[in-house]
């Protein structure tokens, strides 16, 4: 069983990750924009389903490094903070404005929502995410571990399936206010790097339970 005061702490941290401008709402705009608003929420619900691949991975995944060794579980550990920390500064230091491609696409409605999956399933970047991600929301002594993982895996991607879905349907005008207001994309962006850096930090200095 999920700690309450964890899962609040996971809900949080998800919608700030969640909301942040980044390429999987880049990539749902856009095909809103060129292809309307059918396209946007197909490649959301892609988009999703990469992220249920990834999120069930983990859940095993982890699973099995707790099983294995105690050296297994540093590796991961430390590693899996760096990458976190990485992540952080170098969305930190992105300084590009938010630009949304509005050239006309003939792609069907199948490829897109393909599209979408394929390019979270075919991230290895994406799964190294979830499995730093993840674990440091879940009870260890408390339960089974995969379990854990899997409910959290299911609720961040409810949350960016809701997230998502709406800004698809509504592209064309998320896609503008966003090109019109960089401070505010970037403001987003910095801080979701900086919850990225306290999670890797947090995650570095986890025991194994």
């Amino acid at each position: 069983m999920i700690e309450p005061t964890k899962f609040i702490l996971f809900v949080s941290v998800s919608w700030v990750l969640i909301i942040a401008p980044g390429p999987d709402m880049l990539y749902v705009i856009t095909r809103g924009v060129t292809q309307g608003r059918t396209a946007g929420m197909l490649s959301a619900l892609g988009v999703i389903c990469g992220i249920l691949v990834h999120t069930t991975a983990a859940a095993f995944g982890l699973t099995l490094i707790l099983q294995t060794s105690a050296a297994a579980f540093l590796v991961v550990k430390y590693l899996g903070g760096i990458y976190l920390i990485y992540l952080g500064i170098k969305a930190w230091r992105v300084q590009s404005s938010f630009n949304v491609q509005t050239s006309a696409s003939s792609m069907n409605f199948h490829k897109v929502f393909w599209q979408g999956v394929l390019s979270n399933v075919l991230n290895p970047k994406i799964a190294i995410f979830f499995l730093a991600f993840l674990p440091q929301f879940v009870d260890k002594g408390s339960g089974d571990v995969t379990s854990q993982m899997v409910i959290l895996g299911l609720t961040f991607a409810c949350f960016g399936l809701c997230f998502l879905l709406a800004v698809g349907y509504s592209s064309g005008i998320i896609g503008g206010w966003l090109t019109r207001r960089p401070h505010y994309a970037q403001f987003l962006q910095r801080f979701a790097s900086g919850v990225l850096i306290a999670l890797g930090v947090r995650l570095a200095l986890t025991e194994r339970g």
